[in-house]
């Protein structure tokens, strides 16, 4: 269970604090009227990914082992791919989410929305967090249960302690995502490459 627990936990790390419209959109919240009436928004995945994950669950599920092999090698390469993306930033200083125009929406409800438009959760479940989810609950719904729980725990909490760090501090909060983002860096290239290997292994094994 524990493998599954943190490896569905290093991912919503990675994907909270990597720059993308939802972060873009709590960040500039938080800086254009403060952490503290912007911090319930981190609270959006939990709306915005019920449709997504149900869906994504309901077409895996429908996938033949060597399907899952192959989705589980394609998501490896976009973990990869992001992890590359994400470093690409890093070296630009990674200043762009403190950037963030602040204008638009003031609601928990317009969060989710701007986090229902992003693909990024789509191709998340269907080639990452999905795989891993159903690779779970084959071994015990406790197990797939956990691991979903572990996602977003842990992203509603970063999606907190950024809201926070941008509101409050701001120069201290570049800094700290910055540190953050090259974390992920680190974490989307090993999840990345554990995955095309998991991939390789199971395509050889049928």
């Amino acid at each position: 269970m524990w493998r599954y627990i943190i490896i569905a936990a290093s991912l919503a790390f990675a994907a909270a604090v990597q720059p993308g419209p939802l972060q873009a959109y709590l960040l500039s919240r938080a800086s254009g009227i403060g952490w503290r009436r912007t911090l319930p928004a981190a609270f959006s995945p939990l709306l915005s990914d019920g449709p997504i994950a149900l869906l994504a669950l309901l077409v895996l599920g429908q996938l033949s082992p060597a399907m899952h092999a192959i989705l589980r090698g394609a998501g490896g390469l976009l973990l990869l791919y992001l992890g590359w993306r994400a470093f690409g930033q890093w070296r630009r200083d990674a200043g762009g989410l403190a950037r963030a125009p602040e204008r638009t929406s003031r609601t928990l409800l317009e969060a989710a929305l701007v986090n229902l438009l992003n693909p990024n959760p789509y191709l998340g479940w269907t080639l990452v967090l999905g795989p891993v989810v159903l690779a779970g609950w084959r071994e015990s719904p406790g197990t797939g249960v956990a691991a979903i729980a572990a996602f977003y725990v842990t992203i509603v909490t970063m999606l907190a302690v950024l809201i926070v760090a941008f509101g409050s501090v701001r120069y201290l909060g570049a800094r700290f995502q910055r540190a953050l983002l090259l974390l992920s860096v680190a974490i989307l290239c090993g999840l990345g490459l554990y995955q095309i290997v998991l991939a390789i292994r199971s395509i050889g094994v049928l």
